[in-house]
């Protein structure tokens, strides 16, 4: 069977490496500002917020919403 995902744009991009870009591109504070949540605003790490994102999909949902937006444009 075929793994490939035609049509996903996310498909083999890690939710570290969309973090780490988006930190990247925006820093912490701009980050915490567009997405307002905890760990993007007290005391943010990579650490910390992939294990807030990886158990809280509308939240994971947020930050791949915003890197494909930052991709897009």
């Amino acid at each position: 069977m075929s793994d490939q995902q035609p049509g996903n744009p996310l498909h083999g991009i890690t939710l570290e490496r969309i973090l780490e870009e988006l930190v990247a591109d925006y820093g912490w504070d701009e980050l915490g500002r567009l997405i307002d949540i905890r760990c993007f605003n007290n005391d943010p790490s990579i650490k910390s917020s992939l294990k807030f994102l990886r158990k809280t999909d509308w939240a994971r949902k947020q930050v791949e919403e915003l890197y494909l937006t930052k991709k897009a444009g």
